[in-house]
């Protein structure tokens, strides 16, 4: 079965890979307190609207739902104020080359800044750019457009005998030039110009100056001096400082009176966790410490452990009630008589977030007002929370999104926010509330678990006629709330309309009700079912005797677009020489987020313990590349967080106890254990889409396939290494 969305004929960069459509307004129509700090001359506000996987931001009554601005300050500065989060994985370059693009700008002409929640959008699903690139590139061109029809009154000539030039329009009768900078007061003026269903005019493909370009990321230069503002590095004047411990039992609660230790200004009881408050973090986190807490644990908590999840994964895997997620074809028939059968079952262990900045949020609350800095992905979430504990307006609290020392889909939470605010409810004045490295780790919300079988049916001459496909996990969406009668997409997703030709297929899902707090973590379900689809795959073609590299091509027979990313991968990594002694080869691929990556790993070892991952080679999809060395930045890292994981990460739990407490035992990839990369980027003109995810999923199977073929021995359970800890060499 071939992938219509990936075989047809590419629709070029204009066309959006999500359904976009914006609504523009000057700034005149904003209330004070939206605009405050924003530039004056020209200043649009738009909201981008869409029908993508997250719901974009909305404001509260009165408030005119803007959700970017693009801003031409009367003093040459050209500011672009984007609405989604900054986490290292390049939206402010990307979105920000779509505006200059269509402003006719050079782009060191540009600055590119955040706005406040009122108009901010979820950050993650790997569409920061993807979803909201052809709506930037929209707004950009009526600024454009705007500033040529300020241009052509001033003359008193047509539009069409103005031209836009890096910054100015020129009348190209009399040669004369106006600045932006000149022009953006009359532009300011002007009614927004109506367009039909297609909107501005875009650049054509043929002619793009700064997308698909090498750009230097605005927000590099911050992040190397120091001058970044991160949520950590927040200050106020009279702030004071918090510090959290929560019950060391998960669904632990605090029982009776707790000690105020000497030396506090405050302490909070947060319901499952205490809060201290001192006159910095080291002091805040010393008197945490300190104070005495009586926790009342339920007698369920004591089933969240690791020893009972695995028998119930197994009992739930052998005979669980599923639910149907694809069936195409005649799967019974297929495993009536096949001529050879693969069945395997796959282990995917809980894992922590572990982002390198931890768990931090700063409120400044008055009786009227509410100021929250935060580094979150999702600022309107923050936003709705904070009106629901406040019970202010949305137009007097402002959310202030910080840069984020890595999001990785933990800081979707509020859990961290609502302790802010209920701690700042309660010493009535600003705040900054800070979680150690033990309490992120031990109260996070971990990556499900799975356990997945994977059954192949082969005829004679080894062709993948049958495929079954159970997938045992707990359910992210039915955690918040959804019904417990329907599958998790979050689950299952990478194990669905895959382009290989199995002839029938069976996908099913089981929800394993694990209490276990689980979230979404980088890659989500692609992460586990890839590790499963793609060892499968391998252990397919070594049961049929063929080539692994040579039998994905059979079965990608047709998909040309999946096979260009597959072969150039292959091609890469030296796939058809022999590697050197001691050393084997294996490959991966998958489609996550839209973009198709396969990965090729060159390893050496003697047992999983002492696996070397010496080079991976990396081809990606997505579409076009807007800023290359973004893309390829995003590669590198989500081949080394998914190595790191692969190799050694997993949380266990005991009675409610997680394991995992810091990084003295949650082992990370070294230096000097990072293999050599290559990225290879493939334009194949499709729509544009994510790459702050994608890079994950292949390398488990990669590596695991290249140690089946280096030692005969099969890898099915993560991480490879699994007692490893910092000590370990």
């Amino acid at each position: 079965m071939k992938n219509a969305a990936d075989t047809g004929t590419p629709s070029g960069r204009q066309s959006p890979a999500y359904s976009q459509s914006i609504e523009i307004t000057t700034a005149s129509e904003l209330n004070r307190r939206q605009l405050m700090g924003l530039t004056a001359g020209l200043l649009l506000a738009f909201t981008i609207k869409d029908s993508g996987r997250a719901a974009l931001a909305a404001g509260g009554p009165g408030v005119v739902a803007v959700n970017a601005f693009v801003g031409i300050g009367t003093d040459e500065s050209i500011t672009i104020y984007i609405g989604g989060g900054e986490m290292g994985q390049g939206i402010y370059s990307g979105l920000g080359q779509g505006v200059a693009e269509e402003l006719m700008v050079d782009w060191t002409k540009v600055s590119v800044k955040p706005v406040d929640a009122s108009h901010s959008w979820l950050t993650g699903g790997s569409s920061g750019i993807s979803r909201h690139l052809i709506a930037m590139r929209q707004a950009g061109a009526v600024a454009r457009d705007m500033l040529v029809q300020a241009a052509a009154n001033t003359w008193g000539i047509s539009t069409s005998l103005c031209k836009p030039v890096n910054g100015s329009v020129v009348n190209q009768v009399s040669g004369a030039t106006l600045s932006y900078g000149k022009l953006a007061a009359a532009a300011a003026v002007l009614p927004v110009p109506a367009y039909g269903a297609s909107g501005p005019t875009l650049t054509p493909d043929s002619q793009l100056r700064i997308i698909g370009k090498a750009v230097a990321r605005p927000d590099i230069p911050s992040k190397t001096d120091g001058s970044a503002i991160y949520g950590i590095d927040v200050v106020l004047p009279n702030m004071v400082f918090a510090a959290v411990k929560h019950c060391p039992t998960l669904g632990g609660t605090v029982s009776g009176t707790i000690t105020k230790p000497s030396g506090a200004i405050a302490v909070v009881n947060l319901g499952n966790a205490v809060a201290a408050v001192g006159t910095n973090t080291q002091q805040a986190f010393q008197l945490v410490n300190s104070v005495k807490v009586n926790w009342s644990i339920p007698a369920s908590s004591k089933l969240i452990d690791s020893s009972l999840y695995a028998t119930q994964q197994k009992s739930l895997l052998a005979n669980g009630n599923p639910f149907t997620v694809q069936e195409l074809g005649n799967v019974a028939a297929a495993f009536t008589a096949p001529k050879k059968v693969v069945d395997a079952t796959y282990s995917l262990p809980y894992l922590p977030h572990a982002c390198m900045e931890v768990l931090n949020c700063t409120v400044n609350l008055t009786s009227t007002t509410c100021d929250i800095y935060a580094p979150t992905q999702a600022p309107n979430l923050v936003l709705a929370q904070a009106i629901s504990l406040t019970g202010l307006t949305a137009a007097n609290i402002r959310i202030y999104p910080t840069m984020m020392g890595g999001g990785l889909g933990r800081k979707f939470e509020l859990d961290y926010v609502t302790q802010a605010i209920k701690v700042a409810q309660a010493v009535k004045r600003p705040v900054k509330l800070t979680w150690s490295r033990e309490q992120d780790m031990g109260n996070d919300r971990y990556r499900p678990s799975a356990l997945i079988r994977i059954q192949c049916a082969l005829d004679s001459t080894g062709n993948l006629i049958g495929w079954k496909n159970r997938i045992v996990s707990p359910s992210i969406l039915f955690q918040r709330g959804a019904p417990g009668t329907s599958s998790d997409s979050q689950a299952t997703e990478g194990s669905t309309d895959l382009p290989y030709g199995f002839g029938s297929r069976l996908i099913e899902y089981v929800r394993d009700p694990a209490a276990a707090p689980v979230g979404f973590w980088r890659s989500v379900g692609f992460g586990l079912n890839t590790f499963a689809v793609e060892s499968a795959i391998d252990e397919a073609a070594l049961a049929a005797g063929v080539d692994p590299l040579v039998y994905r091509q059979r079965l990608l027979a047709g998909n040309t677009r999946w096979l260009n990313v597959l072969n150039a991968a292959a091609a890469l990594g030296n796939w058809s020489t022999k590697p050197p002694a001691g050393r084997a080869r294996g490959i991966a691929i998958c489609q996550a987020f839209g973009t198709i990556v396969a990965q090729v790993a060159e390893i050496s070892a003697t047992s999983p313990t002492n696996i070397r991952v010496y080079k991976v080679a990396c081809a990606v999809d997505c579409g076009n590349a807007v800023n290359p060395n973004s893309v390829e930045a995003q590669m590198q890292g989500g081949i080394l967080h998914g190595l790191s994981a692969a190799m050694f990460g997993q949380v266990k739990f005991a009675a409610g106890v997680p394991s995992v407490r810091n990084f003295s035992n949650s082992r990370v990839l070294r230096m000097r254990e990072a293999p050599v990369i290559t990225v290879s980027i493939i334009n194949s003109g499709f729509p544009i889409t994510g790459t702050g995810e994608p890079g994950v999923p292949p390398i488990a199977p990669a590596v695991a396939n290249a140690y089946a073929k280096l030692t005969g021995t099969r890898l099915r359970s993560l991480p490879f290494y699994p007692n490893a800890t910092m000590s370990d060499d």
